[in-house]
């Protein structure tokens, strides 16, 4: 059972601040919100020693956290739930184990105990964010140490699917728990949408879903919320050594859900190679670098994808082979190191110049490199930019027009100029195109290099084949 999102509950000397709020208990009885054997119970086990909490637990654990639950369910006092969520929280990081107390019913209530599932996700509802970050932390504990987890829901069967009902009996029924699973993923993704804790809904949510994403039905559900499209931005803007454990889970959650192929196409459309790649470049944690070289594996096993060209133009080659210099402690990434290897050896041999050249111009962002440069590449490819009615040449226009990278719209330029020398027709099809208009327009960029690539396109605009040979050879 993980315990990264208990042992991350705030920190410990705020648990331990509302641990020392003194709770009228008493009061609660009085109004008829707790029996007097919750009161005994709650009054025998709080502000005990962690011996003294330990025994009463081992003894009647389920019967505890009955009490507990109880004043959840009855009492709206912010200071006291904050409190019973706190005392929960403490239990469990003493021991995880004591989880599967939610999940028994004790002898001490003959009603119908209190439900977990339903309290805790009520209490997400709650403005104040100790409430919110506590009961999301208890309610994954709840998910993770259910008893009758169903086989179905292990398979990624959900209650939705059009097969459901033919294939569930087989599996021994659909989870009782997958509504309640359901609705915390989709609060868990909105809090990574839109944090109502900016500097900790993230974090929080990363480290439960981290989590709950290690079983089928979980990852499901996750992608039915939209989940899989906020991992690349997640994983680029917290590629930061000060955020180890936020990245660490980050990326956790990036290889569970690589296991599911529409999910990693989603994420894979979603620039999710990039960031993975940017990871691997420079965690400074062997934790990090593991799970993030695992993603990328898993992504290549799904070839019809085709993302090793995502790699390569990411620069993954290279970080490999600066990465298999390292000594590492972890077998296992020497071996997956030499399978990324093999695997993009093979990528590049079956990729065409031009189809690395599609891939980088319709990224949006142009590298320089060989391709931009070498007349043998604009010999070998100048006919494929008539493919699709010049659909490579209008989406390379469209950069010079749109681009705020001022290394982008040169090296644009740059390439409009290699085309125009190259192809019979190339100033006549720019031209057509209303390249000319744009490339001018560049000449009073305040870059530079913009500027200087620019003229040398407008250059080979206005003179003719033979002018520019001629000047060439003077």
């Amino acid at each position: 059972m993980s315990l990264s999102y208990l042992t991350s509950a705030g920190s410990a000397q705020e648990l331990k601040d509302i641990l020392q709020r003194d709770v009228p208990w008493e009061q609660y009885m009085t109004a008829r919100l707790i029996t007097d054997k919750d009161l005994h119970l709650i009054r025998k086990y709080d502000k005990r020693s962690l011996e003294l909490r330990a025994s009463m637990l081992d003894e009647a654990g389920p019967a505890h956290i009955e009490a507990f639950l109880a004043v959840l369910k009855a009492v709206t006092k912010e200071e006291t739930v904050q409190y019973v969520l706190a005392s929960l929280i403490q239990l469990l990081q003493e021991s995880p184990l004591r989880s599967r107390f939610f999940h028994i019913q004790s002898d001490q209530h003959l009603a119908a105990t209190p439900d977990p599932f339903t309290i805790f996700l009520r209490l997400l509802a709650r403005e104040d964010w100790a409430t919110q970050d506590m009961s999301a932390r208890l309610l994954t504990a709840v998910i993770e140490s259910r008893p009758k987890k169903s086989s179905a829901f292990a398979n990624g069967i959900l209650s939705g699917d059009a097969t459901a009902p033919s294939v569930t009996a087989a599996y021994g029924g659909l989870d009782p728990a997958e509504p309640h699973i359901s609705a915390f993923i989709e609060w868990l993704v909105a809090q990574l949408r839109r944090p109502s804790n900016p500097a900790k809904s993230v974090p929080l949510s990363t480290s439960c879903l981290s989590a709950l994403l290690k079983e089928r039905g979980s990852r499901k559900l996750f992608f039915r919320s939209g989940g899989v499209q906020v991992l690349p931005p997640l994983l680029k803007a917290s590629n930061s050594p000060t955020n180890s454990q936020l990245l660490y889970e980050l990326c956790l959650c990036t290889w569970q859900m690589t296991f599911v192929k529409e999910a990693a196409e989603i994420m894979g459309k979603s620039g999710i190679v990039k960031a993975l790649a940017q990871v691997a470049r420079v965690a400074q944690k062997e934790k990090v670098f593991r799970v993030a070289i695992l993603s990328l594996r898993n992504l290549l096993n799904f070839e019809e994808l085709g993302l090793a060209v995502d790699m390569v133009e990411a620069g993954l080659p290279k970080i490999v082979a600066t990465r298999q210099l390292q000594t590492w402690g972890d077998e296992d990434i020497t071996e997956m190191l030499s399978f990324l290897e093999e695997k993009l050896r093979d990528g590049i041999k079956g990729m065409s110049s031009f189809d690395l050249y599609k891939k980088e111009v319709l990224s949006g962002s142009l590298e320089s490199g060989p391709m931009h440069t070498s007349d043998s590449f604009w010999k070998e490819n100048i006919d494929k930019f008539e493919e699709k009615d010049f659909h490579i040449l209008r989406a390379l226009l469209k950069l010079i027009e749109t681009s705020r990278e001022a290394k982008t719209v040169a090296i644009g330029c740059g390439d409009i100029g290699m085309f125009i020398s190259f192809h019979g027709q190339g100033r006549y099809i720019v031209n057509n195109l209303k390249g000319k208009e744009l490339v001018m327009h560049q000449m009073a960029n305040p870059e530079p290099e913009v500027q200087k690539q620019a003229l040398l396109c407008v250059q080979k605009l206005m003179l003719t084949k033979e002018k520019l040979e001629f000047l060439g050879s003077s």
